[in-house]
């Protein structure tokens, strides 16, 4: 595919990076001559100095032949701009970064792709939505759902009184025999190891699992897995940052008690009057008496989301050591996600790996409806819809030529999700999760096709 991407940012040289790895035929374009040379030296692309919005920086980059343009600029009137001329200049599909989530409100109202944009991406929106599904899957470090929750995905680090240690996937499933959860992917505790898990793969101590699950079978897991699932009411928001704002916004509409804090005095007046449902305190946060004195210890969770990384690490650190039964930061360098277990932190979130797992199905090959990186793991879940004349139409799991370096974890047929087994048979309209490593994407990509 030729894709252009308006913005060397940190999110657009994720994307770059990222789609560099797939052998993409990737552009970037940028105003700002250091961002391109870093990821000129860095990256197998080509780069082009030069706005976005002109039309011919824009035939310079070839955007005629192009199969999709993203506008990931920290300016979302150029994206959408650039969205706007590149597809009237003939390319195939656009996508536009975009902050005011007053568009993603009134998407069905504009008709967006009336006007060129086949899509619209808020990182800011994505990492609220996050904060908020991790909270409900309280015992939970990673959770993913496709369908509105038909199926789930959720990662847990076993402790060692998982009744299932040392036993293999098989003897596991014997404990419950209406199975309604699959492993799908493991890292061995201490290493950057990632696996598919096999019918004879023991679980061990401090292994990282994601499973796929339906509704019914989350409540089996925090009973497999040792956890228990916690009710959470009482949240600390530190930072009124956008991702902030939409979390407290988010979480005051599910009844949950917000308290935000946020340093800078104006901003935290304007929060106080647009989030009348939350308590929003003028403070930094950084300090632990305001913290003592806001009552942390009578909080359930502690969510860190100032624009520093290392704030929000070091203040949910402070959070765990009073006991917060659920801590999460946002944090910007990918290097960190390595750490998060071996820290302490229950779970870090970072807006490029959201925002690059959405657009990253639009470069996928088959009918790829869905898409997510696991943080800290070399595999992606991807959930393929098959289509009439798919080599899937009517196949029989054990029956498939599957790469052992992927799995299927799950089908959504007609709403309902279903974790299938060997025998069962994959039809036409079935939405299919599949987890795989890199190496064997291409091979699932052409099963789709």
């Amino acid at each position: 595919m030729k894709i252009i991407i308006a913005g060397a940012g940190e999110v657009g040289f994720h994307l770059a990076k990222l789609l560099s790895y797939e052998s993409q035929d990737i552009t970037l374009i940028d105003t700002k001559k250091e961002n391109l040379i870093y990821a000129d030296n860095h990256l197998d692309i080509r780069v082009l100095k030069g706005d976005a919005t002109s039309i011919s920086v824009l035939k310079d980059a070839h955007v005629d032949k192009s199969d999709l343009v993203i506008g990931v600029t920290s300016s979302e009137t150029t994206n959408i701009t650039l969205c706007m001329l590149a597809k009237q200049l003939g390319s195939k599909k656009t996508i536009a970064r975009i902050s005011n989530t007053e568009f993603m409100d009134y998407r069905e109202l504009i008709r967006f792709q009336e006007l060129g944009i086949d899509e619209l991406i808020s990182p800011e929106e994505l990492a609220a939505s996050e904060i908020q599904l991790l909270l409900n899957q309280s015992a939970f470090n990673d959770t993913y759902e496709f369908e509105n929750g038909a199926l789930i995905m959720v990662g847990v680090s076993l402790p060692k009184s998982a009744p299932f240690i040392g036993k293999s996937v098989k003897e596991a499933a014997s404990i419950f025999p209406e199975l309604h959860f699959m492993p799908i992917a493991m890292q061995r505790g201490g290493t950057q190891y990632t696996l598919i898990p096999r019918g004879d793969t023991i679980f061990k101590e401090d292994d990282q699992v994601y499973f796929i699950t339906d509704k019914k079978g989350v409540d089996e897991l925090y009973k497999l897995t040792g956890k228990k699932k916690e009710v959470l009411k009482n949240v600390m928001i530190l930072g009124g940052s956008k991702v902030g704002f939409k979390a407290a916004r988010d979480l005051c509409g599910n009844k949950f008690n917000v308290k935000l804090i946020e340093k800078d005095k104006e901003k935290a007046f304007d929060l106080a009057d647009i989030l009348p449902n939350a308590l929003v305190i003028n403070g930094d946060g950084r300090n632990v008496e305001l913290l003592e004195e806001e009552s942390l210890e009578s909080m359930d969770a502690f969510i860190a989301v100032t624009g520093n990384s290392e704030t929000n690490i070091m203040s949910c650190l402070v959070a765990k050591s009073k006991k917060i039964k659920k801590t999460i930061a946002l944090v910007e360098n990918m290097d960190y996600f390595q750490l998060s277990q071996s820290i302490g932190i229950d779970t870090l979130i970072n807006k490029k790996l959201l925002a690059a797992n959405n657009i990253f199905r639009y470069i996928r090959k088959g009918e790829v409806v869905a898409l997510t990186r696991l943080n800290n793991l070399n595999a992606e879940i991807l959930e393929f819809q098959v289509k009439p004349d798919s080599k899937m139409d009517g196949q029989v799991i054990r029956e498939l030529e599957f790469p052992r370096s992927a799995i299927i974890g799950g089908v959504i047929r007609d709403g309902e999700g279903i974790v299938a087994l060997g025998d069962f048979e994959i039809v036409e309209g079935d939405r299919v999760v599949v987890c795989c490593l890199p190496q064997a994407i291409q091979k699932v990509e052409r099963l789709f096709l």
